[in-house]
């Protein structure tokens, strides 16, 4: 089988390296990278490097490149991309697939194909796909019918180039758009299983999408805002009031979309302040969207608040705070794509 990540960073190296160091990788399949900078040069000169607590997965890729093209066709493509660039890369991600080869998504927020598959709703207009998040529909053109998502609770950083830093205990939860069961995700999560990963199937990966926004919407845009770590964040009562009123609205969201948690809430399954307690990641932990402030990135502004909203709007529902962070989200990242 030949495998490539398409963007090697904190998440998608996280699969790479495991991948490579994988047995799996006895077996003749062919795990290829495209990456760029001091991160690919690096991949190109000492292979690619996990810390995982006490754990260390290691490997040199088949391929790394800058270039996708150069690559063959590929049965599988895992794509780490951060939403933002994801428009971009449409072309390249469709022209490496084999023509039943299938590209998985690791995203936070909502997925430019969430319209894919879903059954009609009276509170949601859009029906094909999400201009925040495709804006010329390139991907949804090119790849809906090729793509499946992933639920990453897993928390990953670059610490040097070539360098990937997680925390134990992460999950990867898969599924397929259109359906709960199909052959080619068993496929991919086989894949993952045998590479040692805690991987299931996603039974609704809508609903699995909005459980992980409650935390994402909430956390990583006021850690982006303050340039506060997560153990910084959980233990000032005034910030864990606001995510905790931003949790409740996106919360509202979903459920005018047509998930609704109460029940969670209600048996106590989903336990909003224990999903913000300290102690859960590493003090030194920093969420995906504080790392990108930091380095002068682009943000994920819209895939884990702007399409929220988005949605809010569609349905009717009320977002006094997230409309708040909205605006303040995007000029922080106007001004991190200043030259």
């Amino acid at each position: 089988m030949k495998i490539c990540i398409f963007g090697a960073g904190a998440v998608g190296g996280h699969v790479a390296a495991r991948l490579l160091a994988a047995s799996v990788n006895a077996t003749g399949d062919e795990t290829s990278i495209v990456a760029r900078g001091l991160h690919l040069a690096a991949i190109q000169r000492d292979g690619l490097r996990l810390e995982l607590g006490p754990h260390r997965h290691q490997g040199r890729p088949f391929a790394a490149t800058d270039a996708p093209h150069t690559l063959a066709a590929q049965d599988v493509v895992i794509v780490g991309l951060k939403a933002q660039a994801l428009p971009g890369a449409a072309q390249a991600i469709h022209s490496l697939l084999k023509p039943d080869g299938v590209a998985v998504f690791l995203l936070n927020g909502i997925p430019w194909w969430w319209c894919h598959g879903l059954a009609p709703s009276p509170t949601q207009v859009t029906t094909g796909p999400l201009m925040l998040l495709d804006p010329q529909g390139d991907l949804w053109r090119l790849l809906r019918e090729r793509s499946l998502g992933c639920v990453c609770h897993a928390s990953n950083e670059v610490i040097a180039p070539g360098v990937i830093e997680g925390t134990p205990g992460d999950r990867w939860v898969l599924g397929d758009p259109v359906a709960s069961t199909s052959t080619r995700l068993d496929a991919v999560l086989g894949l993952f299983q045998q590479a040692g990963f805690e991987a299931s199937a996603s039974r609704d990966l809508r609903r699995d999408i909005w459980r992980k926004l409650l935390v994402n919407a909430s956390l990583n845009t006021v850690s982006a805002l303050t340039r506060l770590p997560t153990l910084a964040l959980t233990t000032a009562p005034e910030l864990v009031a606001q995510m905790m009123g931003v949790m409740q609205e996106v919360m509202a969201v979903a459920k005018a979309c047509g998930w609704d948690f109460q029940a969670q809430l209600d048996d106590g399954s989903l336990n909003l302040a224990a999903m913000l307690a300290p102690g859960l990641r590493p003090a030194t932990h920093r969420s995906s969207m504080l790392q990108d402030v930091l380095a002068g990135r682009s943000l994920e502004t819209e895939a884990i608040l702007g399409q929220v909203l988005a949605f809010a709007r569609e349905a009717g529902v009320a977002t006094p705070r997230c409309d708040v962070l909205l605006p303040l989200l995007r000029g922080l990242d106007r001004s991190n794509r200043l030259p």
